[in-house]
């Protein structure tokens, strides 16, 4: 009886043993379940937070999350961007140092932060922030003071209303707020606050470079070619800084030779304002000499500052009017990427614009903007540059949409 029963009390043990292997089995089924629920609700508010800067509310929570099991993490992004806040705030702390030589944070809401919110939001092609005739301000419903030249007080005051942009941002040609011709119109270049920020005294050579930093990624070291011709250098710079003229031909024609030729392109514009009174030009007005407009020192449309300081090279570029030409095009700077479908030449401002906004540098530059807000780090590696061109080739594909850019980045980064 014993040999039996030995062989009886084996077969339950084995049984019991297979019942808990199973039913632990199926706990850490359950375990590693819930683990995947609760990283896809991670994730979900990880996206959310990275794109609007805020916790979503219950029902965009399970909606983002809902995408994420159904393997659509773009929706789940798109989702994030319709937040108030998005526009508010994430897009506005963007745009802002860009409308500042000090390149900071804490300046007043104006027309240039405004009209590239708007642009997001209404999902224009993103590359006519440099040349279409474009500008937003708020609702007239809400009794804001009017749109002005001389001043930025309708901005400062729907910041100090805390009115909620996306739902009250209007479209408007700048062309019929500012009484500037239409043809003369680039985009967020011909706002007011740029105007005030790199028109205001100096050469108009900021407006050039501030755009180059803030649209192309590229300050005027990074583009520093000495092979260029030097044959639209103006009369002020020296062509023997401290009477050594290797200090020009090893370092300020590298600039220059590619900056002054493409600068000409703002040979009409001026702002204005009393510089004794008000230096900062907080009252001034962006200025524009049309045809038929002749600057009184200059006896043409060229404005009086692009002849400061003539005397520091007489036989120097005189300049005679706003044509413009793209030296880079040639030589190592062609790696900017320049639309072969453009002239890479013209007149006026809005031309050069186009020149810019159409290269693959302006295209990249915007991108990885977006990647180091949302993911809160630089491209690092491999992957992460791949992902970059991705983003390149659907910014295209979308219509230049920065949207998708942020929704892309956000779904990216939605682990890390």
């Amino acid at each position: 009886m014993s040999a039996v029963a030995r062989p009886r009390s084996n077969r339950w043990a084995g049984h019991w043993a297979v019942v808990l292997l199973m039913i632990g089995l199926g706990c850490m089924a359950l375990g590693l379940s819930g683990l995947v629920r609760a990283d896809e609700w991670d994730q979900a508010k990880r996206m959310h937070d990275r794109i609007a800067g805020v916790p979503p509310d219950d029902a965009t929570l399970v909606s983002m999350h809902d995408d994420l099991v159904a393997s659509q993490p773009i929706t789940a992004a798109m989702r994030a961007t319709n937040h108030p806040a998005f526009y508010s705030v994430t897009l506005k702390n963007l745009a802002a140092p860009w409308t500042n030589r000090d390149q900071s944070v804490f300046v007043p809401f104006n027309d240039y932060t405004a009209t590239v919110i708007g642009m997001v939001l209404q999902n224009r092609d993103f590359r006519e922030i440099l040349y279409g005739d474009v500008l937003y301000v708020g609702n007239p419903a809400l009794g804001l003071p009017s749109y002005s030249n001389s001043d930025n007080d309708h901005y400062e005051r729907m910041e100090e209303l805390g009115i909620d942009l996306k739902a009250n941002l209007v479209f408007r040609s700048q062309s019929s707020m500012t009484g500037i011709p239409s043809s003369a119109i680039a985009g967020v270049m011909t706002t007011r606050a740029a105007a005030q920020a790199f028109f205001i005294m100096g050469t108009n050579r900021a407006m050039f470079r501030f755009t180059m930093r803030n649209h192309l990624c590229r300050d005027m070291e990074q583009v520093h070619d000495t092979s260029r011709s030097p044959d639209r250098i103006r009369q002020d710079v020296s062509r023997s800084p401290g009477g050594d003229s290797r200090t020009f031909l090893n370092n300020c024609i590298g600039c220059h030779s590619g900056m002054d030729p493409m600068a000409q392109a703002f040979a009409y514009y001026d702002f204005v304002h009393d510089v004794a009174a008000d230096p900062e030009g907080i009252s001034g007005t962006i200025t524009y000499n049309d045809v038929g407009t002749i600057d009184p020192i200059t006896g043409t449309q060229v404005v009086s500052k692009y002849f400061n300081n003539a005397v520091n090279f007489a036989p120097g570029f005189a300049t005679p009017d706003d044509e413009w030409n793209n030296y880079w095009r040639a030589g190592p700077n062609a790696v900017l990427g320049w639309d072969s479908a453009l002239p890479g030449a013209g007149n006026g401002a809005k031309r050069m614009g186009q020149e810019l906004a159409h290269s693959e540098a302006f295209a990249s530059c915007q991108v990885t903007k977006v990647f180091q807000n949302v993911c809160l780090r630089s491209p690092a590696d491999s992957a992460d540059r791949a992902q970059i061109d991705a983003m390149v080739a659907s910014f295209g594909a979308s219509g230049h949409s920065l949207r998708q850019v942020f929704a892309e980045s956000a779904a990216y980064c939605r682990g890390n």
